[in-house]
């Protein structure tokens, strides 16, 4: 786990003060490579790439976590809204939020997540 005074400020910035990228700006809001994607700040495994889709948001959006226990849900009220964040369940790291207007097939939700906030490991598909 890297230390909170050695993240890069962007990821600072989001996972542990809340914030928000631009969305189309982060280096996976359109990729379409295999693998797991991990907490940047401390490596937890968070998605796989498998149940990664397009939702046309700007952010990587996925149909569910790569285990329900690997992430923590909680409500959000900030900026006048009422939301369900996603945070790491190691960590602590705010990832994002998670939406009920996801693919139906698929159940439904639509897991909101900054690219700062993740790594992807190629090695595990």
């Amino acid at each position: 786990m890297q230390k909170d005074d050695k993240l890069d400020p962007q990821l600072r910035h989001v996972a542990r003060e809340g914030g928000t990228e631009s969305p189309f700006t982060g280096k996976y809001w359109d990729s379409h490579e295999k693998g797991v994607y991990e907490c940047a700040v401390c490596g937890h495994e968070l998605f796989t790439s498998d149940t990664k889709f397009d939702s046309g948001t700007g952010w990587p959006s996925f149909t569910e976590p790569i285990n329900r226990e690997n992430i923590t849900l909680k409500e959000d009220t900030s900026h006048g809204m009422r939301r369900t964040e996603v945070t790491c369940k190691n960590c602590g790291a705010h990832l994002g939020h998670v939406f009920d207007d996801g693919p139906q097939e698929k159940g439904g939700k639509r897991y909101c997540i900054n690219s700062v906030c993740l790594l992807l490991n190629k090695s595990k598909k």
